[in-house]
């Protein structure tokens, strides 16, 4: 599970009084996370007035999550695309991670606003470009890029019916990061995220392209390695483990020391589907967090 339950949010539509000057160029922005009843909702923008996000009433992107300010970002177009531009918030606002004061906005960009994320859209074709998004949304994790656990699942599911068929190896590798609710305490959930998405980027780099990362829940990820033996696939954590030891992970420019735990396992016989496959791993990643965390058990 997530490290932090989803807020209360109430998102409303444009008003009437704008929404008669629709965008010529077409473009929006969708709520993308935290998941829940509003993912996915769309709003769009106006060429003629700005569209303000925040928790006064007379916001066209109203938030009520604790995170955002009263009047936290808005955006605006200009004549050479839409900006977003920070209000002075108390959280900042960030595009594809990145804090900003003002910035203009590409198709696909990330706003960060509090804890909340939007993604921007613009395009000829918009809802052919809006329902490719609600589509990527299912399949993939909004915080960090990486596929979900809906999308692991199935992907195991095949490898795993191809492992026994052919009797060919396949391993998993479970890794959750140490102490991060420790993190999360004491730098504050954007501290949290910020590290997830450090995280997840640094070990997909590492991944080879017939291996699938994915989140499986909260600080919780999952590697699968097809045609990999478990000697192998305890090489690979180690590797890992390593990788993010030696990072420097830091938010707002504050030093943060993270490390991993990690449980490999590989398939056998005795396993009758993919999800005893990974429970294997997960008992191992939580032996792994018994003998003093920051190794790979087996």
């Amino acid at each position: 599970m997530d490290n932090f339950a989803d807020p209360l949010i109430t998102l409303r539509t444009i008003p009437k009084s704008v929404a008669s000057h629709r965008l010529k160029a077409n473009a929006c922005m969708v709520f993308i996370y935290p998941t829940g009843p509003n993912m996915g909702t769309r709003y769009e923008l106006s060429v003629d007035f700005p569209a303000h996000i925040g928790r006064t009433d007379d916001c066209q992107l109203f938030n009520t999550d604790s995170s955002v300010s009263r009047l936290h970002a808005r955006i605006e177009a200009k004549h050479n695309g839409y900006y977003v531009v920070d209000l002075d918030s108390t959280n900042g606002t960030y595009v594809n991670n990145v804090r900003v004061k003002e910035s203009r906005l590409n198709d696909g960009d990330s706003v960060r606003i509090g804890n909340c994320l939007y993604r921007f859209l613009e395009g000829g074709n918009l809802e052919r470009v809006y329902h490719e998004e609600i589509y990527r949304l299912t399949v993939i994790d909004s915080l960090t890029k990486l596929h979900n656990r809906r999308y692991l699942m199935d992907t195991l599911d095949r490898e795993f019916s191809r492992a026994q068929r052919y009797t060919r190896p396949l391993s998993v590798v479970m890794l959750d990061i140490d102490h991060f609710k420790r993190i999360n305490d004491i730098e504050g959930h954007l501290a949290g995220d910020f590290v997830l998405c450090d995280l997840a980027a640094l070990i997909q780099q590492a991944i080879r392209k017939d291996e699938l990362f994915a989140r499986y829940g909260g600080e919780e990820f999952c590697i699968v390695l097809p045609e990999t033996t478990l000697p192998e696939a305890i090489l690979a954590a180690e590797r890992y483990r390593e990788l993010v030891e030696r990072h420097p992970f830091s938010y707002q420019d504050h030093p943060l020391h993270v490390t991993v735990s990690l449980g490999a396992a590989c398939h056998v016989p005795t396993h009758q589907s993919a999800i005893e496959l990974i429970e294997s791993a997960d008992e191992r990643l939580y032996a792994a967090k018994a003998h003093g965390r920051n190794c790979v058990c087996s």
